[in-house]
């Protein structure tokens, strides 16, 4: 098992494989369909940090946060899937979600040095290893308004790396 802290190094992504199971620690943000266009959005605005909100070296989890917890959503939502370009340029190494990428989108990831991992569907488990939890962004949008939560130990499985992928 391979242990990463946040924030990320390239240093710790360059040796990871497709394949390799991964323990996070750390803080990471949360968000899906409804917020992760609006980062995008900020990034390309210049306007992040009037959100206190900085990219480089982050893990972003494809979730929703409730009261029940978290648990990965299809990162290949068109809504999501088509967020990974900007996101990885603005400094995202580690994509969490569940789901087959697009080849392009494989491109994308090895192009800026980032990963995408999946996470197994386990709810109570993954609500058992976060730690806190905070809205950072977009508290309209309720649960899928983006977080930042520290976690503990999650554990997932690198799907995509330096441009080959597990589907």
């Amino acid at each position: 098992m391979i242990h990463l802290k946040t924030p990320i190094k390239e240093l710790d992504i360059k040796d990871l494989q497709v394949g390799d199971v991964i323990s996070i620690s750390g803080y990471i943000y949360t968000g899906r369909d409804a917020v992760l266009p609006k980062i995008v959005k900020l990034v390309e605005e210049g306007k992040l940090e009037e959100y206190g909100i900085d990219l480089r070296g982050s893990i972003i989890f494809h979730t929703a946060v409730s009261p029940a917890g978290v648990g990965p959503t299809s990162s290949n939502k068109l809504e999501i899937e088509s967020c990974f370009p900007a996101l990885s340029k603005a400094g995202v190494k580690l994509h969490l979600g569940k789901g087959a990428l697009s080849n392009n989108t494989i491109h994308v990831l090895n192009e800026y040095q980032s990963v995408f991992a999946v996470i197994p569907p386990v709810t109570a488990l993954l609500e058992s290893l976060t730690i806190e939890r905070e809205i950072v962004a977009f508290p309209e949008l309720g649960m899928e308004a983006l977080h930042r939560i520290k976690v503990e130990n999650y554990q997932a499985i690198i799907a995509a790396a330096h441009g080959k992928s597990i589907y």
